[in-house]
């Protein structure tokens, strides 16, 4: 059995400025609990230069809009691991020791439920993009400490590289251009697209196909710059425990997410959905005004319950009989932009079992499909024009020794080609409206899009 080398670090409340000195590296990769910004986070974990890149951009056939059946991107990333796994000590109970990180985009559900595929690829960029990193440094807000940790295969010329970029002092600067939008955000979708489908899934509803769908639209603008910028002006003003950098080539993923997928430490499994939403009050009163009329909400209630219900049956698919709990119900978490409910569900993991599995058996999240899951999914792909790349995804890490973390990536942004493109959605259950819900989507990203 090998150890990890660990070397303490100068600890910072805000690591983001670490982290911008490997810019310039193949495949950065930052998990971004805002801690400065938020009182939620513990964790911030960053790595570049993997030393191998699971990329799938082969989930659709070629030149066809049709499922490939070769595909099985969990089982790549798995077989990456494994190759670069020994088993390790983890004496300071790091949550990750080296391993995968990276975003699982919400089309990989193709692979694992079979259906027609309807909505447009637009978006160049891949399905899903993993690094095996050998190398991060992990910043613990809640020990306030600074570690370098390096897995015991990591090459001895990269990790010192590694110790110089962070210990210089100044720090070299990567040039960084400004960004800037060159157009006002578009949606997808006009007011009678979006009502047409809101009327179509009311319908589904009413004929007992479904009790939920998760309808999203997308708003995307030309822009010119560096998305590290951008993302830096976000967490300013949507701080959130679950956001994420990841960087790939002039390409980038700004994720500013609130919500928890799945956790997985040491057979102890959780999620954390979300599901009702309202806005921030401009005045305390009428802050707590709208976090109360969202607490006593019986439709937000509701649709929350469903989903719990969705999530305790995927875990319990994973998880040992009788195991499955609710830890909190219609728990009221309140973040920079808006207010929401969240509940959290637990169980104890098989011992056959393990994260990726886990990962893939309940991919892709319940709370940003709809009840029941798979039928859910096909009417999205019926309804939503365009696909939804890494939105509605997963970012996150699977560490060597097992331990994962893993978003749903909302609030979330595509930057391509000089082209951004940002999501929002909501769930439309019987008495849904659809004003209500239309607007809903711009409460949840108005502020970002403003930002920009």
């Amino acid at each position: 059995m090998s150890s990890l080398l660990i070397e303490e670090l100068p600890y910072s409340i805000d690591s983001s400025h670490l982290f911008s000195r490997f810019l310039d590296w193949e495949l950065p990769v930052y998990l971004d609990s805002t801690a400065s910004c938020s009182s939620r986070g513990r964790y911030d974990i960053f790595s570049a230069q993997p030393v191998h890149k699971v990329q799938n951009d082969n989930i659709f056939s070629l030149n066809t809009n049709s499922y490939n059946p070769n595909a099985n991107y969990f089982q790549d990333v798995r077989t990456a691991i494994e190759e670069f796994t020994p088993t390790i000590e983890n004496d300071f109970h790091l949550p990750f020791t080296g391993g995968a990180i990276g975003y699982f985009g919400y089309d990989l559900g193709h692979q694992l439920e079979k259906f027609k595929t309807k909505s447009l690829k637009d978006i160049d960029a891949p399905t899903a993009v993993v690094g095996i990193y050998s190398w991060a440094v992990i910043v613990d807000h809640r020990q306030k400490r600074s570690l370098l940790a390096c897995h015991p295969l990591a090459n001895k010329e990269l990790v010192r590289e590694v110790r110089t970029k962070l210990l210089e002092q100044p720090a070299l600067k990567v040039h960084i251009e400004n960004f800037r939008l060159q157009a006002k955000f578009q949606s997808n979708l006009s007011y009678e697209q979006y009502s047409n489908a809101f009327e179509k899934i009311q319908n589904y509803i009413q004929a007992g196909d479904c009790y939920q769908v998760n309808l999203a639209q997308r708003f995307s603008a030309d822009f010119e710059g560096d998305p590290w910028q951008a993302y830096q002006a976000l967490r300013t003003v949507a701080a959130a425990p679950f956001s994420a950098y990841l960087g790939n080539g002039k390409n980038a993923i700004l994720s500013l997410s609130p919500e928890r997928f799945i956790q997985s430490k040491y057979q102890r499994v959780s999620t954390a959905p979300i599901k009702g939403t309202i806005g921030r009050g401009t005045t305390r009163k009428e802050d707590e005004l709208l976090a109360k009329k969202l607490l006593n909400s019986a439709k937000d209630r509701a649709e929350n319950l469903m989903i719990v219900d969705l999530l305790r049956n995927d875990l319990g698919k994973n998880c040992l009989p009788g195991s499955i709990q609710v830890d909190d119900l219609f728990e009221l978490q309140s973040f920079e932009t808006v207010h929401h409910l969240v509940s959290t569900i637990s169980g104890q993991l098989m011992p056959d079992i393990d994260s990726l599995t886990l990962l893939a058996n309940c991919f892709p999240g319940g709370s940003i499909t709809g009840a029941p899951k798979i039928r859910a999914m096909e009417i999205i792909e019926e309804l939503e024009p365009n696909r939804r790349s890494a939105y509605c995804g997963s970012i996150g890490y699977i560490s060597c020794d097992g331990q994962m973390d893993t978003n749903i990536a909302i609030r979330s942004l595509v930057c391509e080609n000089n082209k951004i493109y940002c999501w929002a959605g909501g769930g439309i259950v019987a008495d849904s409206t659809c004003e209500a819900e239309y607007q809903e989507c711009f409460t949840k990203v108005e502020k970002l899009l403003a930002a920009l």
